[in-house]
C-alpha cells in the first residue's frame, strides 16, 4: 500500500469516528430536548380548556425533532458511505426516538383538535340547557 492510501484510510477512519460522534451527540440532544414527563402528566388548570392548552404545550417536540433530523442525516450519510463498523445501536436509538417524537406530534395534534372542539361543545350544551330552561318556564 502506498503512503497516500494509508493516509486516505486514516482520514476515512477519523471521519467515520467523527460522524458517529455527531450522530450520538444529536441523539443525546434529542433525548435532552424531549418534554419533561410532568409537563404532560401533571397538568394543572382552572378548566378543561386550560388543561388541554397546557397539555398541548407540553407535547411540543420542538428542538427534539430538529436534533433527531440531524442525527438521521448524519447516520444516513455514514451508512451510505459504509463508514460504521456496527451501527445497529444507532439505528435502534434513532427508531426509538423517532417513535417518541412521532407520538408526541400525533398526540399534540389530537389535543389541538380537542382544544378547538371543547369550546364549541360547551356553547352547544349551554344553548341546549337554555332552551330546556325556557321550555320549563
Amino acid at each position: 500500500m502506498s503512503q497516500a492510501t494509508l493516509d486516505d484510510e486514516d482520514l476515512f477512519g477519523e471521519a467515520a469516528s467523527e460522524m458517529r460522534e455527531d450522530v450520538e451527540e444529536h441523539l443525546d440532544a434529542t433525548r435532552a430536548a424531549l418534554p419533561d414527563v410532568d409537563a404532560i402528566w401533571a397538568v394543572e388548570a382552572d378548566n378543561t380548556l386550560g388543561v388541554l392548552n397546557a397539555l398541548r404545550s407540553g407535547l411540543d417536540p420542538d428542538d427534539a425533532e430538529e436534533h433527531l433530523r440531524d442525527a438521521k442525516k448524519w447516520y444516513t450519510m455514514g451508512e451510505r458511505a459504509d463508514a460504521f463498523e456496527d451501527a445497529g445501536d444507532l439505528e435502534n436509538e434513532i427508531e426509538e426516538l423517532e417513535g417518541i417524537v412521532t407520538d408526541l406530534t400525533e398526540a399534540r395534534e389530537e389535543v389541538g383538535e380537542l382544544t378547538s372542539t371543547i369550546p364549541e361543545l360547551k356553547s352547544a350544551l349551554e344553548s341546549a340547557a337554555e332552551a330546556n330552561d325556557a321550555d320549563d318556564e
